[in-house]
């Protein structure tokens, strides 16, 4: 898949767990660990919005284009 997530190199940064993001942002650990994983086929934009928050930065901090 061409979009790339990157939610784990900002958590990484951050220093904040899974478990954290997931509480802090009103979604199950099983379904940010899809989301970390590129397994995600869409994301809401309300979802994103939280993990910015929660994150601390910007959309194309965590959705890269990559060019197959």
């Amino acid at each position: 898949m061409p979009i790339v997530v990157n939610v784990d190199v900002m958590m990484a940064k951050r220093k904040m767990s899974a478990g954290e993001l997931a509480e802090k942002i009103g979604i199950t650990p099983a379904n940010l660990s899809i989301l970390k994983n590129n397994k995600a086929k869409a994301i809401r934009f309300s979802t994103l919005e939280k993990l910015c928050e929660a994150l601390d930065c910007q959309p194309s901090d965590l959705l890269e284009y990559v060019k197959e």
